[in-house]
């Protein structure tokens, strides 16, 4: 479903016909692991690749290397390769824009704990 989404309002966006912001707002970081990638590289700081994988034991590396191609393409993320030694390194880290989302992702975050403990359900997901 994220996928189709992204691909839906990428196309509106190319067309010059979009009308709904909070339907771009949720493209942007709708996709499996991009709000735990975002959290993480806000508060950690710049990562390489194996770093935000071991944060996420679950998530393949094909799947994990999607996300953060799509995060670097609508400029949420920078990808910047270092090389030393004859060994290449692959940092990645958020732009202004990745940063700005972090209020609504901390919002979301706020508000299913709030859901999670009205329900008498247990929050076993942790971002900290």
């Amino acid at each position: 479903m994220t996928d189709t989404l992204r691909r839906y309002t990428q196309e509106k966006i190319r067309k010059k016909d979009f009308d709904c912001a909070k339907e771009y707002t949720l493209s942007m970081f709708s996709g499996k692991y991009k709000i735990v990638m975002i959290y993480h590289l806000f508060h950690d700081g710049t990562m390489r690749f194996n770093q935000i994988q071991r944060l996420l034991d679950d998530a393949t590396h094909k799947m994990l290397a999607q996300q953060l191609k799509e995060l670097v393409a609508d400029g949420l993320v920078i990808r910047r390769e270092e090389t030393t030694h004859n060994r290449k390194a692959v940092y990645y880290s958020l732009t202004e824009t990745g940063e700005s989302l972090m209020p609504i992702i901390e919002a979301m975050f706020s508000w299913g704990t709030d859901r999670l403990e009205k329900l008498q359900l247990e929050n076993n997901f942790k971002l900290h």
